[in-house]
């Protein structure tokens, strides 16, 4: 063999290794899906909430869980005595795991138990290892999903045209895509509408579903997939940079949810000086997370500056594929 080839044979030698682990080091597709029948990550099918019985010290208590997909296999949960937030659970304690699917089974893992999902169904064992009970697999349903306008309503959004919101597009499905105002401008009101987060496993924080519902263009109920997180105010419910949700009612990614919104707006005097804050009582998926909270001050990054005129809707777009529909506004004289 001649020198260079000799050369070029071991230089092939040494970069094979190379090429090889550059690889395996490749990260995989990215995962952004906006609609349940498009999604192919087995993950998608564990994630979820699950809701049974388990045996404690104290008798059998209902108990819920949150499997929360982070991809490649891999999740976070929490459990939560009582049943699932907004359904039970007593608001105090929580139970963390993490956990790993392997040969088609998941096993979660915590300081005070563990867990086995397989076929939908969650099996909790106890410190020692002792089987203490089942939980099944749920998809809940807001109590207000598809509440209709009353008489007199301001329909912004039905699924027919997107024509009410500057900037408006539908996807193929009729959905209202984000980043769209209204055109029409409010004072106080009470306002119906649903969203759909999209499933994004390896993202987090606010690249995760983020988008968001500003009351006039002021004040934002963020808007977020925050799915077993603590529930802060810049997480699904909150109040943007005023106030956490009572409580985190956000379900999982690409089920339909709902806020309902009381607003009222600031007073102000006619020399143009603020008299009272606005308020705003908020239910999501049909639960108050926020009861007649008063607004100091426009949320961070509002694009309406406070002030005694009234203010558009605005459905924020933060690069995500955040999706709405019913859409209702009824003002109050």
């Amino acid at each position: 063999m001649c020198r260079i080839a000799a050369a070029l044979f071991g230089l092939t030698l040494v970069a094979f290794p190379m090429l090889v682990a550059f690889a395996a080091d490749e990260k995989p597709a990215k995962i952004v899906a906006d609609d349940p029948a498009n999604v192919k990550d087995p993950d998608f099918a564990v994630q979820g909430e699950y809701v049974g019985e388990i045996r404690t010290q104290d008798g059998v208590q209902k108990f819920g869980v949150q499997v929360v997909a982070k991809s490649g296999g891999k999740f976070q949960a929490v459990g939560y005595l009582g049943g699932l937030p907004g359904d039970g659970w007593n608001r105090m304690e929580k139970f963390p795991a993490t956990g790993e699917t392997k040969d088609g089974v998941t096993k979660l893992s915590g300081e005070r138990g563990s867990g086995t999902i397989k076929g939908g169904v969650l099996t909790i064992q106890d410190g020692n290892g002792n089987d203490i009970g089942q939980l099944k697999r749920t998809d809940r349903k807001s109590s207000t999903l598809g509440t209709k306008p009353p008489a007199g309503a301001v329909v912004l959004f039905d699924g027919s045209t997107a024509d009410s919101f500057q900037g408006g597009k539908l996807t193929a499905d009729k959905l209202l895509m984000q980043g769209v105002t209204s055109k029409q401008k409010f004072g106080s009101y009470t306002i119906h509408l649903e969203f759909r987060l999209p499933y994004q496993p390896q993202d987090s924080g606010q690249g995760r579903g983020n988008s968001g519902c500003y009351l006039q263009g002021r004040y934002e109920v963020q808007i977020l997939d925050s799915f077993g997180l603590e529930g802060k105010h810049n997480e699904c419910g909150g109040i943007y940079s005023i106030k956490d949700p009572d409580q985190n009612l956000c379900y999982p990614p690409l089920a339909w949810q709902t806020y309902d919104i009381d607003y009222t707006a600031a007073e102000y005097g006619p020399d143009g000086k603020k008299l009272k804050h606005a308020r705003m009582t908020v239910r999501h998926n049909g639960v108050i997370v926020h009861d007649n909270v008063e607004l100091p001050k426009a949320t961070t990054a509002a694009p309406v500056p406070e002030g005694p005129d009234p203010g558009p809707v605005y459905l924020q777009d933060h690069g995500n594929p955040v999706r709405f529909r019913n859409i209702w506004v009824m003002e109050k004289r």
